[in-house]
Parts: structure tokens; C-alpha cells; sequence
């Protein structure tokens, strides 16, 4: 039994696994990398043959885990692609919108450079295209949580709820060889518990070999309180000084659970009415989906969308969809709310709103979710007060804010306390999907206060398990 680890090590995105076992190639994630200085490693050719694995295990759809799976398919994979029923809807909708991103910036790319009388070094190709992403939802099998699919006579797996977005799911891989079963499990991304739309991530008790992420290993997250006090702050300031809040969104879970968050101050009366716009068809498109699947969400949640409590905010709420529609906002004045993609501003419309407005001085920019290292997010958070954008150097005059605990992964003691449920330890944890210094810390937290044995493979590492 072997297991290859082909993205998300020592840096977050790009998540993606081979493990050989039962006399199958199984990979787990296929994800981006989204990280400036790793881009070049979509464009590498895989060290396998993508023809040659049995079966793809998916934990859910951020782009970072599933966003390289066009590519994977137009590379020979023809496999099925097992996930949970809201991944599969989800899935497709991040894939091609990621497909059309890229034929979009491309397209403007060449038109710029043209203008400019230069050419790039890279060529002028998207990764994939629409019609790639499309061919992969044909392999997609939608499971139930805690429903039992086996890939072979040898191998079963099941999809745990891991509590981080809508289906998102931790995986328990039970191997039969020589008389024996062995359990391996991958997290994929764990929530945190207690917060809205989701239900808590699933306790498992026994495992030989424990595969999970350390996007937070190095600190812990402000609880929901504080986090409903942080966005009343920055909203009320805004509205006071006529300004707009920008907020750089992630479609998938963050995009709804900010709404639902604005939603809950405005109907407390703790913040003002104004116009608030989601400028994404991605985000609106899942917001579909979310309603389609109110049994995958908390009983809470379910609760509160089937009352009327929240109709006034959603009058203020604007969704939009064409491109046309988001021109509009080009000059848009405040008090108002614009929310837009991409959560990391690597691409999508929250680049054009910020070429516009964070020029303002009355403006914010308002990041509620985790922005990797070199990404234009990134360096916005960090302080630039000057950024390249659109092949341009703009200013960065707005004012810059962070709502911290808004996030959809665990903390550094959601992941302990996660790890203390297991009975006893497992022969091997491996840490994965954080930067390198973050995973290393929370591994040193697992050895000095559990005793595990725990390491923080590399990319391209092989291990025997």
C-alpha cells in the first residue's frame, strides 16, 4: 500500500493524493494550485498516467480540490468520480466558472498586450476550456453521508460529513489485504463547529493512517459573536462616511454565510439599510443550489430560511448575473455592499470593483476568508499600498480590514480536540493543505501533547503504509 502526495503540502491549495491499495490507483482530489510562485505545476505533466487510475475519490468542490479535474479528464482519466450530491451540483458550476475565467482572461490578456506592443512568455491558452469542465460531470456519482461504496472487493469507502461546506465530506477508506482491514481516513478540509448552514464535523475513533489538513494549525478563530460585532463595525463606518465595502468572496459557503450574517444584523437593527450586491453567477448559482438542499445544512439554518425572519434583508439584496449588470457598479457610490469573486481577487469580478473603488479613501476592503501567500489578496491584506492590476500599478487608498474567524476551516484546537477522539493513536498522522511553517507548528502541538507520531510530507513524496 502505497500513498503518493501530489499538492497541498507545506503551501494550501492544489490538494490531490494517489494511494495504491487493494490492487487499485485511487486519487483523492484533484485541486489548483492558486499560489503565484506554484501556477507553473497546473501546466505540468502528471507523474502517473491519469488513464491508469481505477477511481476518484472527491472531499468537496473548492476549486483548490477539484479545479484541476477538467484537466485530469482530457489527459486520459475516464473513471468514476465519487462524491456527495450537493458536490456533484457544486462541482460543476466552480469548474466552469473557472473555465470561463480563464477564457476571459486570456482573451484580455491578448487584447491588452496587443495594445501595449508585447507579447507574453506564457501562451495564450487557458488551462482548460468550458467544453473540458463540461466533460466531467458524466463521471460524477452523487453518495449519501455514511453511505457504503465499494471500489472493489478489497477496497470500501465512505463520505463522513466534514463540516466545512455544503456536502464536503472526510473520507473512511477501509482496505481488505491478508486477512486484515485497514482504515485509512482524509479529512479533507475540516470545519469549525458551532457555526451557521453546516452541521459539526464527524468524530472518528479508529484509524491506522489519519491524512488531514492544517490550514490553521498555528492559531484559533473568533467564535460567532465576535464575528457579527467585527462586520457591524466595518459596515456601520462605511455607511457613515457614504463609502462602499468590498468584499472579495469565496462562491462556495462564504459568499451564503456572509449574506446570512447581514441578514441577521440588518433584521437586529445593528446595522443600516443598503444596497447589497452578490456580483458573481457563480455565488448566485450555488445559492440555488443551497436551497435545493436544506437537508445537507443544521437544523438551525433550516429553521431560520423557512421563516420570515429574514425577508426584509433579502429586499436589499441584489444578485446579479450578466456582465452588463456588474458595469453598473463601475461608478457606484456609497453606502452599499458589493460582494464579488474571486475570494483570493486571483480572477472574476472582484478584480474590475477593486481597479474602481479602492482608489477611494472612504471605501473598505473587507476580507472574510483566507488569502494565500502571493496572491493580489495577499499582498492587499499585507499592506501594499500599491498593486499590479490588469498590467497596471494602481494605489491601494481604500481602507484595509480583516474579519477574523470567518472561516470555514477549523482552528488549532478544533483540529486537536478532532484528533483526541480517536481511541488510540494511529500509526501515522500526516499533515497537509497548510503553509509550511503553520503545519509544522501544529505538528511539534500533536507530539509534545499527544505523542503521535506525525510528519509534514513534501510535494512528490511516497510513502509504504
Amino acid at each position: 500500500m502505497k500513498l503518493t502526495f501530489l499538492g497541498a503540502n507545506r503551501q494550501v491549495t492544489g490538494s490531490s493524493y494517489l494511494l495504491e491499495a487493494g490492487g487499485l490507483r485511487l486519487m483523492i482530489d484533484r485541486g489548483l494550485f492558486q499560489e503565484y510562485q506554484f501556477r507553473e505545476r497546473n501546466w505540468s505533466k502528471p507523474t502517473f498516467d491519469p488513464a491508469s487510475i481505477d477511481a476518484l475519490l472527491l472531499t468537496h468542490a473548492h476549486l483548490d480540490h477539484c479545479g484541476l479535474l477538467p484537466r485530469l479528464v482530457a489527459q486520459g482519466f475516464k473513471g468514476p468520480i465519487h462524491c456527495t450530491e450537493p458536490t456533484v451540483e457544486l462541482a460543476k458550476i466552480v469548474m466552469e466558472d473557472s473555465a470561463r475565467i480563464q477564457q476571459e482572461d486570456v482573451a484580455f490578456k491578448r487584447k491588452r498586450h496587443i495594445k501595449e506592443g508585447r507579447s507574453s512568455p506564457h501562451p495564450y491558452a487557458p488551462l482548460y476550456t468550458i467544453e473540458d469542465a463540461r466533460k466531467v460531470g458524466p463521471l460524477m456519482r452523487g453518495v449519501r453521508y455514511d453511505q457504503p461504496v465499494a471500489l472493489n472487493h478489497a477496497v470500501t469507502v465512505r463520505f463522513h460529513d466534514a463540516g466545512h461546506i455544503l456536502g464536503s465530506a472526510m473520507l473512511l477508506i477501509e482496505v481488505r489485504e491478508n486477512g486484515s482491514t485497514r482504515r485509512l481516513v482524509f479529512s479533507g478540509d475540516l470545519g469549525q463547529p458551532n457555526v451557521p448552514i453546516v452541521d459539526d464535523p464527524t468524530i472518528i475513533e479508529a484509524a491506522d493512517v489519519v491524512v488531514m489538513e492544517s490550514t490553521y494549525g498555528d492559531r484559533d478563530h473568533d467564535r460567532h459573536e465576535t464575528i457579527l460585532d467585527q462586520l457591524a463595525e466595518v459596515i456601520n463606518r462605511a455607511a457613515e462616511r457614504h463609502g462602499l465595502v468590498l468584499i472579495p468572496t469565496f462562491a462556495i459557503e462564504r459568499a451564503q454565510e456572509v449574506l446570512l450574517h447581514l441578514a441577521l444584523l440588518l433584521n437586529a437593527g445593528r446595522i443600516p439599510r443598503m444596497a447589497t450586491f452578490l456580483d458573481s453567477p457563480m455565488a448566485v448559482n450555488v445559492t440555488e443550489v443551497f436551497r435545493r438542499h436544506h437537508d445537507y445544512m443544521d437544523q438551525p439554518t433550516r429553521e431560520l430560511l423557512n421563516s420570515d425572519k429574514l425577508d426584509e434583508a433579502w429586499k436589499q439584496l441584489h444578485m446579479l448575473r450578466s456582465s452588463e449588470e456588474s458595469k453598473q457598479l463601475n461608478d457606484r457610490k456609497g453606502p452599499g455592499i458589493i460582494m464579488a469573486g474571486s475570494g483570493m481577487c486571483t480572477g472574476g469580478r472582484i478584480k474590475h470593483h477593486l481597479a474602481n473603488h479602492m482608489g477611494t479613501p472612504q471605501n473598505i476592503i473587507l476580507f472574510v476568508g483566507y488569502q494565500a501567500v502571493g496572491t493580489l489578496g495577499r499582498q492587499i491584506l499585507d499592506g501594499k499600498t500599491k498593486v499590479r492590476l490588469f498590467g497596471v500599478p494602481r494605489d491601494v487608498l481604500a481602507e484595509v480590514q480583516r474579519v477574523e474567524g470567518l472561516s470555514a476551516h477549523a482552528g488549532r484546537s478544533d483540529l486537536l480536540g478532532w484528533l483526541r477522539h480517536y481511541r488510540k493513536p494511529p500509526k501515522q498522522l500526516f499533515l497537509t493543505h497548510g503553509d509550511e511553517r503553520v503545519s509544522e507548528v501544529l505538528a511539534e502541538q500533536v507530539r509534545s501533547r499527544m505523542g503521535w507520531n506525525v510528519s509534514v510530507p513534501a510535494y512528490g513524496d511516497t510513502v509504504r503504509l
